[in-house]
């Protein structure tokens, strides 16, 4: 249930040898053609397509780098970053929403209803699931991002300077702000979150209101049961437990939300347990199995907040993301949906 980390090991390992290889084509060629270099001095890596792109770092000798503490430790990163490669997906949207330019993302982003947009209108390249080396070195991108542990950090190093970041270290305002540092952006991060808070400040008496004592449960059908999401793995769970601080039910808290794990796995059988007075679900994106199994069963049909239609369906893909941008998409879609539960 962690966010997928991306396994890039075995393609990026094609970008040493391509490294190594453009060094030894360079040795042996320099004594003839004056080597195959670029205007700067660096030695060029062929793609398989014939175009040139720099076997080093894009940072220039000229750029201002400045320390950066992330949370693999210290690194040298562009003061003003110009060309950003995300491989997390998750973090894209914080970059969006403080207008830094992301060059290159991953298919998960690039399909988040709440920032394809914004990424389609600045040319983003959609990297996929699995980015080529050659991808990545034609974005002669100056900082890239990843999550921690990730598989060849040490080749993405050969193209830029890498910021590990490890997922639900930080809550998201804690994230918007060591994002708003690493872009050189600390005020807009502010800025954002000051908006953000007095839209919550506005709205969190009307919907404790609504809501009252009664419990909120987030479900999502899976291939083996369902699962139970809390506080902090996005389907606005943020918003629902954290901002405006609504209960879950007894179970549900224990394990999802106390725990601190943000999750938990249950069984059909013990549904009636987790399930709350209002719902918020979605069939899980992560495999093929049929909702149905769960929409249509029994125990699901007869639970309160089914009787009384008070069930409201997240998006399956999209809303499981918890960025600023995708989190005020969500606010809108769970107030309204609260405030209608009446």
């Amino acid at each position: 249930m962690r966010k997928q980390r991306r396994s890039i090991w075995i393609m990026l390992a094609l970008v040493m040898l391509l490294v190594l290889g453009a060094c030894g084509q360079s040795a042996t060629t320099s004594s003839t053609t004056g080597g195959d270099t670029n205007a700067a001095g660096e030695t060029e890596i062929k793609t398989d397509s014939g175009s040139a792109a720099s076997a080093e770092p894009t940072a220039t000798a000229d750029e201002e780098l400045v320390t950066y503490q992330s949370d693999a430790g210290e690194v040298q990163v562009p003061k003003n970053p110009k060309r950003i490669v995300d491989l997390t997906a998750f973090t894209t949207g914080y970059f969006v929403a403080l207008d830094a330019p992301v060059v290159g993302a991953s298919s998960g982003a690039m399909n988040n209803k709440y920032i394809k947009e914004q990424l389609t209108a600045a040319g983003t390249t959609d990297l996929g699931e699995e980015p080529t080396p050659e991808q990545l070195i034609s974005l002669k991108p100056d900082l890239i991002i990843v999550y921690s542990g990730s598989e060849g950090i040490d080749r993405l190093e050969q193209i830029a300077p890498v910021v590990q970041i490890k997922y639900g270290k930080l809550n998201y305002k804690d994230l918007m702000l060591e994002m708003g540092k690493l872009t050189n952006r600390e005020d807009a991060a502010k800025a954002w979150i000051a908006k953000w808070e007095a839209q919550i400040n506005e709205l969190k008496p009307k919907i404790q209101d609504a809501v009252g004592d009664r419990t909120v449960s987030i479900l999502n059908p899976y291939a083996k049961g369902l699962y139970v999401f809390g506080h902090n793995y996005g389907r606005g769970g943020e918003i629902i437990y954290g901002e405006f601080g609504l209960k879950a039910p007894a179970k549900a808290q224990a394990e999802a939300i106390d725990s601190g794990t943000g999750w938990a796995s249950i069984s059909m059988e013990v549904l009636p347990e987790y399930a709350g007075d209002i719902i918020f679900t979605s069939p899980w994106a992560g495999d093929t199995s049929d909702s149905k199994i769960v929409y249509e069963n029994t125990l699901w049909e007869n639970l309160p907040a089914v009787k009384a239609n008070h069930v409201f369906q997240l998006d399956p893909t999209s809303d499981s993301y918890n960025d600023p941008l995708t989190l005020e998409g969500q606010l809108q879609f769970i107030s309204d949906s609260l405030l209608s539960a009446k």
